[in-house]
């Protein structure tokens, strides 16, 4: 119930709960409550964030993924109350004040030349493959053209993440460039599909039903409540767990490294599905366009081979040498701790640190992990430019033992154990589930992402 007081309108957190539903949009930031209802249909970032942490304080989220410009837009919004209750955990205050201290050292505006150097691997490397398919007879240059192929997608998918998590190039206009030439053109995965789930993902860390980074039903399952057949909230129909299922977890850490090494082909997959659904799809005849693009020069690359045991040789190579980035996103999050329901404004800090893990590497090997080896680092301050993940990570680590939460930074190897024996866990069970499952949906297969 509204109160007024000192010529202030309140309501309480409880009040605010109840405008969490379609149509009824409402959020705090700094204990002032906004109503987003309209706003949610052109939110840069999708709706799905706002939907998921509509009726709570957004103000830890607000911070991590918006310039300071973006305060100036939330007076329109502004409903006029303020809320009674409104408390700052000491985590989140801290975390607020680290923020400050980031934003004056001007390192979310220092972006380094890492752009600018990845874009040129990645022009030479496309050149280098023309040049090895064109040029050249032998197959062993056919073969480490397809090497090339598959690390040239790999940083240009680092190019393509950045660009979407904050302007990599001097204006908006060169940044939405970048986008769809590293990632519609170059990889043929649609820089629209990502957005729409990778910003979910960051939201809801690690959550079983909200995040559809840990929704690989029939192929992978994380945790047994996956058995249980729940509803993804985020693609909105029910996780069938049915025979076809219960056999493919049953051995899923057998097949984890096989099905990441042809893992591309469902990313194609998704972007089709999205980009020619009737879901409303931001610029989908400029994102169409970029993979026609792609499905333009890779097949014709492809068709210059001489013949075609050496064309299955040449797209499968260069979709394995992919399946080192597949396995690297698998292991910053399988093994991390996961919880079921909506993400919670007020644990912002902690559900980032539970749902996490780092992978440990040389300064020398940050090219190589596109700098989400410091994936904690990211998902804290996803607008933090790669380039100084590895100076801020020391500093999230005293917080983090400051507040007993879990920093883990693990070798590749370590985490590669980890995440098999979350796999193998979860497939013994499987095995021995008894629950009723009901129709086989093949479908599933086909709509699993990642």
């Amino acid at each position: 119930m509204a109160e007024v007081t000192d010529k202030k309108k309140y309501i309480t957190s409880e009040d605010l709960k109840k405008h969490n539903q379609p149509g009824d949009l409402w959020i705090s930031i700094q204990g002032k409550v906004y109503d987003v209802t309209d706003w949610v249909k052109s939110h840069p970032g999708g709706d799905a964030p706002i939907r998921n942490l509509a009726g709570q304080d957004v103000t830890d989220a607000f911070i991590a993924y918006h310039p300071g410009t973006a305060w100036a837009h939330l007076d329109k919004l502004f409903t006029g109350y303020h809320l009674r209750d409104f408390h700052v955990s000491d985590i989140s205050r801290d975390y607020r004040r680290m923020a400050t201290e980031f934003t004056k050292l001007g390192l979310f505006e220092n972006k380094g030349h890492v752009t600018v150097c990845t874009l040129t691997g990645v022009f030479l490397m496309f050149i280098a493959v023309l040049y090895g398919v064109l040029a050249c007879s032998s197959v062993w240059a056919h073969f480490l053209s397809a090497v090339v192929l598959g690390l040239l997608w790999i940083q240009s998918a680092y190019v393509g993440h950045d660009s979407g998590h904050y302007n990599v190039m001097t204006s908006r206009g060169y940044n939405k460039l970048a986008q769809l030439l590293s990632g519609n053109c170059l990889t043929g995965i649609s820089i629209a599909w990502w957005k729409w789930t990778h910003n979910a993902h960051h939201i809801a860390c690690n959550s079983l039903d909200h995040d559809p980074d840990l929704q690989h039903i029939p192929v992978f399952a994380v945790s047994t409540k996956f058995f249980s057949s729940m509803t993804s909230k985020f693609y909105g129909r029910k996780l069938d767990f049915d025979p076809l299922a219960r056999f493919l977890v049953s051995y899923q850490h057998w097949t984890f490294y096989p099905v990441m090494c042809v893992g591309r082909v469902n990313l194609f997959i998704q972007t089709f599905l999205l980009l020619f659904s009737k879901r409303h799809v931001p610029e989908r005849a400029l994102n169409i366009a970029g993979i026609l693009v792609f499905w333009t020069w890779f097949p014709l690359l492809v068709s210059c081979l001489p013949n075609w045991p050496e064309r299955f040789m040449f797209v499968l190579t260069s979709f394995t040498v992919t399946a080192l980035q597949h396995v690297q996103f698998c292991l910053n999050h399988f093994a991390a701790d996961v919880y079921t329901g909506p993400p919670n404004g007020n644990d912002w800090f902690e559900k980032q640190t539970g749902g996490t893990l780092d992978i440990s590497c040389r300064s020398w090997m940050d090219w190589f992990f596109g700098g989400l080896q410091f994936q904690l680092e990211h998902h804290l301050f996803p607008r933090l430019p790669r380039c100084h993940l590895r100076r801020v990570s020391p500093v999230v680590r005293e917080l983090c033992k400051k507040h007993n939460l879990p920093y883990r930074s693990l070798s590749w190897w370590e985490a590669n154990v980890w995440t098999i024996r979350t796999l193998r866990t979860a497939a013994i069970q499987a095995r021995d589930a008894a629950n009723p499952v009901g129709k086989n949906l093949v479908w599933e297969a086909v709509n699993t992402h990642g």
